[in-house]
């Protein structure tokens, strides 16, 4: 009897304040997933706030995983080449194209680029970083030798142009965020656009693995696998916004810039056919391995923060 009593005891406690505060959180960033998914595929003030808070989250969630030092430069060095390489983009057509940006123009520019443009490369960027140590296997989301000082980059350099293959023909041809003067093949959208993405992500990742790669590693607390949820959902929930549109826009044809001619309706659906086959896969695959007991024991040991 006694021991019934105090189990019943035990049942009704109050929860204690962590918990709650984890509840709250959880509640919070569940809110941010789906406003995200509902909001963030059309250009709008709505969803620039979205990316605004999302690329905070992102951010506190680097300074815990990585340190205050490491996030710092993780963050900076994503921004300083995102803006270097897209400046040289406007002013010269190389590596992106022809191309210039028409969205927020009343927002401070870093050059011809507005302020915004490094930080979303952050904030689809790290998610990308995490998956690639993930899939890699690298549990301390960090190079720990040569091939992953190597490979990370280029797999987090796909991870992130495949944001991008989803994202830029909506907002370049039906939306005007920006515009290439001479089309693309796909939607207006040129090839040499991609091969830029992939070369401004892979030099930014790369930069950034050899800073890791140089710094001592310093004694760590292990992370529950939970916590490297919170980006690879972010990096979903970006891909999954372009089901709204497709799903509740009307039809129409559009014409890019260069002349080209596109049903709009194919476009929102092609958007979503490529977010299932290439971003929703990368995803699964960083999700799988996180999950995988035999990858890593205990169920907090998926990763470090510095």
């Amino acid at each position: 009897m006694h021991r019934n009593m105090e189990a019943s005891a035990e049942w009704f406690r109050p929860p204690g304040r962590a918990t709650v505060l984890r509840g709250i959180g959880g509640v919070g960033f569940a809110g941010l997933l789906l406003a995200v998914v509902l909001v963030s595929g059309r250009p709008s003030p709505a969803a620039q706030g979205l990316a605004a808070l999302s690329i905070a989250v992102l951010v506190v969630h680097a300074v815990l995983a990585y340190g205050l030092v490491e996030a710092g430069i993780f963050f900076g060095l994503c921004v300083t080449v995102t803006f270097g390489i897209e400046n040289l983009g406007v002013a010269t057509g190389f590596p992106f194209g022809q191309y210039a940006f028409l969205v927020a123009p009343d927002l401070p520019h870093v050059g011809a680029i507005p302020i915004i443009v490094g930080p979303l490369y952050f904030g689809i960027g790290y998610p990308s970083w995490v998956m690639a140590c993930l899939i890699l296997g690298r549990s301390g989301m960090r190079p720990n030798d040569r091939f992953s000082l190597l490979a990370i980059p280029i797999v987090a350099a796909f991870a992130t142009v495949q944001w991008d293959l989803v994202m830029d023909p909506p907002n370049a041809t039906l939306w005007r965020a920006w515009v290439w003067y001479r089309g693309g093949g796909f939607f207006g959208v040129p090839l040499s656009n991609f091969l830029g993405w992939f070369l401004t992500a892979w030099t930014f990742f790369q930069l950034i693995a050899l800073a890791m790669f140089a710094r001592p590693a310093e004694p760590s607390s292990s992370r529950p696998r939970v916590f490297w949820l919170l980006p690879i959902l972010l990096y979903l929930a970006a891909g999954f916004s372009q089901i709204a549109p497709w799903l509740t826009d009307g039809g129409g044809r559009v014409t890019d810039p260069g002349g080209g001619l596109w049903s709009a309706a194919d476009l929102r659906e092609t958007a979503v056919i490529v977010m299932l086959f290439t971003m929703l896969p990368t995803a699964t695959l960083a999700l799988l391995r996180l999950f995988d007991a035999s990858h890593t024991s205990g169920g907090r040991d998926a990763g470090t923060a510095s």
